[in-house]
């Protein structure tokens, strides 16, 4: 009777650390998707892109990006305005999101050359956003509440942590691993892994300035070895709780744009 006792003690004590473990893990995972998205009300910045195919051949993009959240709760509702500028091929392109946390995202592109507001999919948000490295998703976020996550690893400064989808038919890794920033709670490389284990997607936070009392990724890169090349983006004129409106995240300003929140 004792044996049987202290063996059902031991696996609730292990039971219990289990999942305490697992809500320390959900609290990383959390704060890194806040500090990589939710910095401040409400966010703007420039953004100049270069995009690299196998063969070094360079095309570039800028763009401004707009951001605001809705409400007080971090990884809650959000919208993302971005407005492209050059080059003329991409002039006046516009690209809406509205993000979120318990549905799928709803985003919008505006192709000025036909005058057409287009509805992206939710199978359309892991395809390349305006022909770079980059996904429609990797723009806006993912949410943590998607993924299973794991610590596999901590060390000094990092806690590196291994997140495997929930629903695998939506998506086209079979997992990816973050490693996070102890002090700031940035992602400063992520890892997506196909089904054979092996690495085919990068993404590296190249720098990191401190913007408004905000840790913030000034250059970025995705590196994706199925297809080759690289894709850099670097951030200027960043500034945070700037009181942006929030009905200039709709569709009628995908056609006629918010010059004085642009500029």
């Amino acid at each position: 009777m004792l044996s049987k006792t202290l063996k059902l003690a031991a696996a609730v004590t292990a039971l219990s650390i289990s999942t305490a473990f697992a809500q320390d893990v959900q609290e990383i995972v959390d704060k890194a998707s806040a500090a990589a998205y939710y910095q401040g009300e409400d966010g703007r910045a420039k953004v100049h892109m270069s995009i690299k195919d196998s063969q070094e051949r360079e095309r570039t993009r800028d763009f401004v990006i707009l951001r605001k959240d809705i409400g007080d709760v971090d990884n809650g509702e959000q919208r993302f305005y971005v407005f492209f500028e050059r080059p003329a091929d991409v002039n006046k392109t516009a690209f809406l999101v509205w993000k979120q946390p318990h549905a799928d995202d709803d985003r919008w592109l505006y192709l000025p050359a036909l005058d057409l507001v287009k509805r992206i999919a939710p199978s359309d948000e892991r395809t390349s956003f305006v022909g770079s490295h980059f996904f429609y998703e990797d723009v806006s976020g993912r949410n943590p509440d998607e993924d299973n996550h794991v610590l596999e690893e901590e060390t000094d400064d990092y806690y590196v942590v291994r997140s495997t989808p929930k629903d695998a038919s939506d998506v086209e890794f079979s997992s990816y691993k973050n490693w996070i920033h102890k002090a700031s709670f940035i992602p400063v490389k992520t890892e997506y892994y196909d089904e054979n284990g092996e690495a085919y997607r990068t993404y590296t936070a190249l720098g990191v300035e401190t913007i408004d009392g905000h840790p913030t990724v000034v250059k970025s890169s995705m590196a994706d070895e199925r297809i080759g090349g690289v894709t850099e983006m670097t951030y200027s004129e960043v500034a945070y709780d700037t009181g942006l409106p929030e009905d200039i995240f709709t569709e009628r300003y995908l056609r006629n744009p918010p010059r004085r929140e642009l500029r």
